[in-house]
């Protein structure tokens, strides 16, 4: 749980900007990407991710402007990652605006658990750093290239003049 506004910020900039590099990175071919027809497809994860910031906090007392439904899934790869910029700084400046330090100890009833707002908050990054994930082996699959979040990623070694890990 988050104790200050601060803290939350600084981790929710570092996560929002890994998952704007993902998507930023994406196409509208590739959005049809599936690892089966019974699964989500890469679009429909990205879509997710985004509209999930909405759904979130409009189960909390926050109010902004955001995508609520993650269904249906826009066709354009540069929508998606439009709307998740907008969303992600929405989703800021409504905390910012909205609650305070001592905020973050208040509990609500989301999806039926009782969570404090620290811990919603958590919540929201966790949830991206999941669909990243899915979505990275999506995009391997399409053959797009995956920027490093955490560290370089395959294709960025050599931009840091070093060897990849063997394979």
């Amino acid at each position: 749980m988050f104790q200050t506004l601060d803290d939350f910020f600084k981790l929710w900039n570092f996560e929002v900007d890994a998952t704007q590099k993902i998507l930023n990175q994406l196409t509208d071919e590739s959005l049809s990407q599936e690892v089966t027809p019974q699964n989500w497809t890469l679009g429909r994860i990205a879509w997710h991710t985004v509209a999930a910031i909405g759904v979130v906090a409009s189960r909390t007392d926050l109010a902004f402007d955001s995508p609520n439904q993650d269904y249906p899934v826009p066709t354009s790869a540069k929508f998606i990652s439009d709307s998740y910029q907008q969303s992600s700084n929405a989703l800021s400046q409504a905390v910012k605006n909205q609650w305070a330090d001592k905020s973050l100890r208040e509990e609500q009833d989301i999806f039926g658990q009782k969570m404090s707002k620290g811990d919603i908050l958590l919540f929201l990054i966790q949830h991206q750093i999941h669909h990243r994930g899915q979505m990275t082996i999506l995009m391997r699959q399409a053959g797009l290239t995956v920027p490093g979040l955490y560290g370089p990623s395959k294709e960025e070694w050599a931009m840091i003049g070093m060897e990849a890990p063997k394979m």
